[in-house]
């Protein structure tokens, strides 16, 4: 990785492998009522949060196996057109199935991934349906997605492990912004973060601007709109 590489201190599949760790550790302690409580992801339950999980593991194995346009195609057969109606369709596809069976899938076949993925290393390119991508920086947009869906549905944080999260949190924000080429203005100092966008600046606090890049900041906060619709990146 370059040297101005905001990624280049963090490895992205331990990262994976201990957000993994913490979404399975909370599924298996829930009970009913655990799995109905409504998650942070609007319109979704805690058990369509894992059904997401468990059905967007079609696509990881199709990026893995170089099968994305056969996947895309039995997409495109069940009337699925981009990604928010695939999400859909998988919690969709997995509401009546016992809430067991769907958590054995997906710990069967995240894990399958997270040792793929492991084992190319960072330099293997995949064929995403975005087109080829490095497998590293492929890893470290899932471990976003793990973080956010872990906060979703208030899996435990660890005060000792807080910190570490949010820096490599900001790290996979500034990366993903500077990838889609944003106009946001972003200066990360010790204890904030700064941004600004024609002439509108703000400063956040890290879990602010992690909140912000995965489209979690909640519209009370009062950020000027023009710089959090900029800063959402990840989701």
């Amino acid at each position: 990785m370059a040297e101005d590489d905001p990624l280049r201190d963090f490895d992205p599949f331990d990262i994976f492998d201990a957000e993994a760790a913490r979404l399975d550790r909370f599924f298996a302690g829930l009970d009913d009522s655990g799995w109905l409580r409504p998650s942070h992801c609007t319109g979704w339950t805690v058990r369509d949060v894992l059904a997401h999980l468990a059905g967007e593991e079609m696509y990881n194995h199709a990026v893995l196996d170089g099968t994305v346009p056969e996947l895309m195609s039995r997409m495109s057969a069940e009337g699925i057109s981009g990604y928010e109606d695939f999400n859909e369709w998988c919690v969709r596809e997995r509401r009546d199935l016992p809430v067991e069976d769907v958590l054995r899938e997906w710990r069967e076949k995240n894990g399958d991934t997270r040792r793929r993925m492991r084992e190319l290393g960072q330099d293997a390119v995949l064929e995403t349906m975005a087109g080829p991508y490095p497998n590293g920086h492929q890893t470290f947009h899932y471990d976003s997605e793990y973080a956010t869906h872990a906060d979703d549905v208030e899996a435990p944080v660890a005060d000792d492990e807080a910190d570490d999260r949010s820096l490599w949190r900001i790290a996979v924000g500034r990366f993903a912004l500077a990838e889609s080429d944003s106009k946001v203005q972003v200066e990360q100092t010790a204890e904030q973060v700064w941004v600004a966008l024609d002439g509108v600046t703000a400063s956040l606090s890290y879990p602010e601007f992690v909140a912000a890049t995965v489209g979690r900041l909640p519209a009370s906060h009062g950020l000027d709109p023009r710089l959090a619709g900029a800063l959402r990146c990840l989701a």
